[in-house]
């Protein structure tokens, strides 16, 4: 698939922001103002609420990444934003806040629809715009990725060998099978997670961390609910990424 820019801008900070379409998927690269060699590059995962939602939590991610040298790049999820509607992704998730409203649990088969089906989506659409940017005279590598569904970055750290690091948001529900492939993963991991997230299961969280098979391997828990990450968080993925990726 080729890539095509549709629209580009400075933003204030000097980091150069260009919205592109890869097929029918849109996405958004940013590179630092001043990069003299082609940059690393950190890929932002992000829940599939559509990228006009989620374009304030992800450009702010994109300059602290570009204030340390590095590009980052994003992508609609199937499904979501001005993607065409997917009836068994808009089920699952009506399923689930079913369950939720009801204060039932949520069942491991609601989740497996929720999940499951939208990582074999997403993760070759992300393998795809990964080879797109990688031929970017700009883009040299290597590849980090950065944030939710922890799902997806899963999957993508066992089957993607450009991905060589990742910081994964341990916010979003985790299908059983998913623990199988963590123990797959070998790549070092900086995982953060919100010890009062409310929609999170949290002992959920802690069983995948410890199924991660990575020798190096750090788990970030503040208090706070799911919104309430603290900025030095965010202090400590960009030092685990530049510890990584340069």
């Amino acid at each position: 698939m080729a890539l095509h820019f549709t629209s580009e801008q400075r933003l204030d900070d000097g980091v150069f922001e260009r919205e592109f379409s890869l097929g029918e998927i849109p996405g958004i690269l940013w590179t630092p103002a001043s990069a003299s060699a082609p940059s690393p590059l950190i890929l932002l995962g992000h829940p599939p609420l559509g990228l006009h939602k989620m374009y304030p939590r992800l450009v702010a991610r994109a300059r602290y990444a570009a204030a340390d040298g590095f590009a980052a790049a994003t992508i609609e999820l199937p499904g979501s934003g001005d993607r065409p509607r997917w009836a068994a992704a808009e089920q699952a998730r009506a399923d689930l806040r079913q369950a939720v409203e009801a204060g039932e649990p949520v069942s491991d088969e609601i989740i497996d629809a929720l999940i499951l089906p939208l990582v074999d989506k997403a993760v070759p659409e992300w393998q795809a715009a990964l080879d797109a940017l990688l031929s970017l005279p700009e883009i040299g590598g290597p590849v980090g990725y950065s944030g939710g569904v922890i799902s997806i970055g899963v999957r993508l750290a066992v089957v993607e060998p450009r991905i060589v690091a990742a910081g994964l948001f341990a916010g979003s529900f985790v299908p059983r099978a998913m623990f199988e492939e963590a123990r797959q993963v070998t790549i070092p991991l900086h995982v953060l997670l919100q010890w009062d997230d409310g929609t999170n299961d949290r002992q959920a969280a802690l069983d995948l961390f410890d199924a991660f098979g990575s020798k190096e391997k750090s788990l970030h828990a503040n208090m706070g609910g799911h919104t309430g990450v603290p900025q030095f968080a965010a202090d400590a993925a960009a030092q685990f990424f530049t510890r990584h990726l340069k």
